[in-house]
């Protein structure tokens, strides 16, 4: 794994893990690299420190601590408005997700905003067939009996 410092070309800076700096250029390339904050796919790697280890240094005292549910950074805050937005004006299809736009794509069901799930195979396959999606940075809310 590996961590970057990213920007995109609004100037947001946030951070995110890669499997490798192979798999950073693969999905960026795709397109699936997106800005945290505003959602631009226009994201370049940002210069960044490194982290040295300090040895036997204690640690800082933690954080305030805040309630769970509140975000704290700009980015959770952008992050939470994002997923109402997303459950508000699209339709939740779970694991249908992929046959749902193949079938909206080919015209066989009507256009409409969709989210769900799919398995890695199943997203590279509409890609490769030139279906649009995009990753969300967010798990779908469940709803419980």
């Amino acid at each position: 794994m590996i961590h970057y410092a990213l920007k995109c070309s609004d100037d947001h800076r946030f951070e995110s893990w890669f499997q490798s700096a192979q798999a950073f250029d693969k999905l960026k390339a795709a397109g699936m690299v997106a800005c945290a904050i505003c959602g631009s796919s226009k994201v370049d790697r940002d210069l960044m420190t490194p982290r040295v280890s300090q040895g036997s240094a204690k640690a800082p005292p933690p954080a305030r601590p805040r309630p769970l549910s509140a975000p704290a950074s700009p980015a959770e805050q952008a992050l939470a408005r994002l997923k109402a937005h997303v459950e508000k004006t699209s339709d939740y299809v779970g694991t249908e997700f992929a046959r749902e736009a193949r079938a909206m794509h080919d015209g066989d069901v009507p256009l409409r905003s969709i989210h769900g799930e799919a398995r890695p195979d199943e997203a590279r396959k509409l890609v490769e067939d030139g279906i649009s999606i995009a990753p969300l940075p967010f798990r779908p809310s469940r709803k419980t009996n």
